[in-house]
């Protein structure tokens, strides 16, 4: 096999072409994936905000690299709802509006409870207690609520629990959903505060119901009503009629 270890005279050994280029490829990222991270970093941290027009030749020369990984790594970011693309007008950070999250928020609660519920035969203690950690930690910034680092903990610790879903296109409709999400600058949580206390408890529920062993349908409900408890929340706010873009 080209990927095995070959023994030359004298009793050297050398690796194949094919797996050394594998191993210089996993430690030197691509062109377009520079581009690719480059632009999604700046999107969820609000530097290219919404409706932000992504000029080729710009992002190219500020990566010292050409146009045409910029453009592959925006037609990624394109497949992934994070940027549209409009004749004459060209690529753009997209803007998500209220109608848009309530969407977006619908189908992950779908995506995700079927997630959260295939990953909990594959979660060890180790597991438990780090969402357990960071949930605490999400209890300890309710005193001097920040709703930014919240949102950024409640990510942690669903994390922990749906990267370990085995079925890979439930998981990548799951980081869809929450790239869609990642468009949005200011968390939900600044219009409904009052949901981030409820939030962290229903995180110890779905831990409890994990740890108990209950069946798949139990889990994958709770983490569903878990996630649309939030929507709703947030249609039932003054922040809602106030705010009918949540960019």
């Amino acid at each position: 096999m080209e990927s095995e270890v070959r023994r030359l005279a004298g009793g050297t050994l050398m690796t194949s072409l094919t797996e050394e280029i594998a191993v210089t490829h996993t430690l030197v990222p691509s062109k377009a994936e520079r581009a690719y991270v480059y632009i999604k970093d700046n999107i969820t941290n609000g530097t290219f905000g919404p409706g932000f027009r992504l000029v080729l030749g710009q992002t190219a020369a500020e990566l010292d690299i050409s146009a045409v990984p910029v453009r592959e790594a925006i037609r990624r970011l394109e497949a992934e709802g994070l940027v549209t693309f409009t004749q004459n007008v060209g690529a753009q950070v997209v803007a998500t509006d209220a109608r848009e999250y309530r969407y977006t928020m619908e189908t992950l609660s779908l995506v995700e409870g079927m997630a959260t519920a295939m990953a909990a035969p594959f979660l060890e203690a180790s597991d438990i207690a780090s969402a357990r950690a960071i949930n605490a930690e999400m209890r300890e910034v309710l005193t001097a609520f920040d709703a930014k680092q919240f949102t950024a903990l409640n990510h942690d610790f669903h994390s922990v629990i749906f990267e370990h879903c085995s079925n890979l296109h439930i998981l990548d409709l799951v980081h869809r959903g929450w790239n869609r999400l990642a468009t949005i600058r200011e968390s939900m949580f600044t219009y409904i505060p009052g949901r981030a206390q409820d939030s962290v408890r229903e995180h110890d529920d779905l831990l409890s119901l994990i740890e108990s062993g209950a069946d798949a349908l139990t889990i994958e409900l709770a983490a569903r009503e878990h996630r649309l408890s939030t929507l709703r929340a947030f249609l039932e706010s003054p922040g809602h009629a106030e705010h009918p873009s949540v960019s």
